[in-house]
């Protein structure tokens, strides 16, 4: 079963989304639908998480890959299948290639993510690392397929896979029939452009949102051009959805299908990431946590039930580290500082005191004696803090400076 036409653009149906689905079976899980009482209550309505995070593979990628694969003819399977990713495609083509004893070789850049590598390999597939970008990458295994017959499979850019992508949106109207509002992230497109189809063709009445990165929005001019637009050094910690350019058949079906674009901050990201962790015990990845950006941003401009899709959780733990710190400095729950002290024996303890009295819990201390800007009984001490917010960020500088010190930043 294939939705392929000569025509790329061709009008995909629900019907092809409904089809995906029965291929799917027993392949893809109906991942988990959770509520959020801490998003609910800031939306004002109900706040539904969609978990792809826990799809097999650990994002929605396997869906759309199993699909392409699935759809071959004879020939074109025995010549094997190649991709390049840097992660979650990388592991979606290799499972579901493994599933359908189809030989994959898979192209990753240098400096892809070790635990995502290993998964790869893990699931069958032959790992060649090539280039520093994914651009390099992509042009790798595009090479790799025109001199040996294997079948490039896109990450977006063709039907099949965003009709399988799309039975997101079929288990959303099933899990949540009530939805009014369902927000997605966006990279190349196909995710929203499945859904959109999938939501909208049913139910005409629910807002479908997508949501890019600031630094990565390739939809925003590229839907007010009327065309795909460029963005030559997209650049977000979302690689997710990191990508410069929209695919041009999902471009096409987000233009008839998503009602709204919008985008969110690297501060928003991480909050993000570090809420779904937090409160709902969710590990995402920051392109899977990109709607969650969006409700944390502008809460209350969303018609409820809102179903927000958490379309991955492949998070390198090194990222995660960074991130959960970026998140909590963002959140106002980290702080750094740099004061001025005078150099003598105890000094250091007595600043401690007062920290201690305000309750910040000191996670770095960096003493430093010999800068020349510094006097000669002078000594600036660099603290890094975890605070409760942004009121006790306040706190701790205001009775930092009542105590005599000269907080510098």
């Amino acid at each position: 079963m294939s939705f392929r036409t000569p025509d790329p653009l061709h009008r995909l149906m629900l019907d092809d989304v409904r089809g995906a689905q029965k291929m799917l079976a027993g392949v893809a899980r109906m991942t988990a639908m959770e509520g959020s009482r801490h998003l609910s209550s800031l939306v004002g309505a109900p706040v539904h998480l969609k978990c792809e995070n826990l799809q097999r593979t650990g994002s929605f990628k396997l869906r759309g890959a199993y699909v392409r694969i699935a759809g071959l003819r004879p020939e074109e399977r025995a010549a094997g299948v190649v991709a390049a990713s840097a992660g979650n495609h990388a592991q979606g083509v290799a499972l579901a290639s493994k599933l359908l004893g189809v030989h994959a070789t898979v192209f990753m850049p240098v400096g892809a993510p070790l635990p995502k590598v290993a998964a790869t390999r893990e699931y069958g597939a032959e790992v060649r690392m090539h280039g520093h970008v994914v651009d390099e990458t992509l042009a790798a295994a595009e090479e790799y397929a025109r001199e040996t017959g294997a079948v490039f499979i896109h990450p977006f850019d063709h039907p099949d896979v965003i009709v399988g992508q799309g039975t997101v949106g079929l288990e959303i109207l099933e899990q949540c029939p009530e939805v009014r509002t369902v927000l997605v992230g966006i990279g190349g497109g196909g995710l929203a452009a499945g859904i959109g189809l999938a939501v909208k063709s049913v139910r005409p009445d629910v807002k479908v949102i997508g949501v890019q990165a600031e630094g990565a929005a390739a939809y925003p001019p590229s839907l007010a051009a009327g065309h795909p637009v460029v963005i030559e050094t997209p650049v977000t910690m979302a690689d997710g959805i990191k990508v410069g350019r929209p695919g041009d058949v999902p471009f096409a079906l987000i233009q008839e299908y998503v009602d709204e674009v919008r985008t969110v901050s690297e501060d928003a990201l991480s909050s993000a990431l570090l809420l779904c962790l937090e409160r709902a015990k969710l590990v995402v990845e920051p392109a899977g946590a990109s709607p969650v950006a969006a409700l944390l941003a502008d809460p209350t401009s969303f018609r409820g039930p809102v179903v927000a899709v958490l379309s991955g959780g492949n998070v390198d733990p090194l990222l995660l580290q960074r991130i959960l710190r970026h998140g909590m400095a963002a959140g106002g729950r980290y702080l750094s500082l740099r004061l001025r002290v005078t150099d003598r024996p105890g000094a250091l303890a007595t600043l401690l005191a007062v920290l201690t009295v305000v309750d910040a819990n000191v996670l770095d201390v960096s003493h430093v004696r010999t800068d020349p800007r510094l006097g000669l009984t002078e000594a600036e001490v660099e603290l890094h803090l975890e605070t409760k917010g942004p009121e006790h960020c306040r706190e701790v500088a205001e009775a930092l400076r009542e105590a005599g010190y000269t907080v510098l930043g």
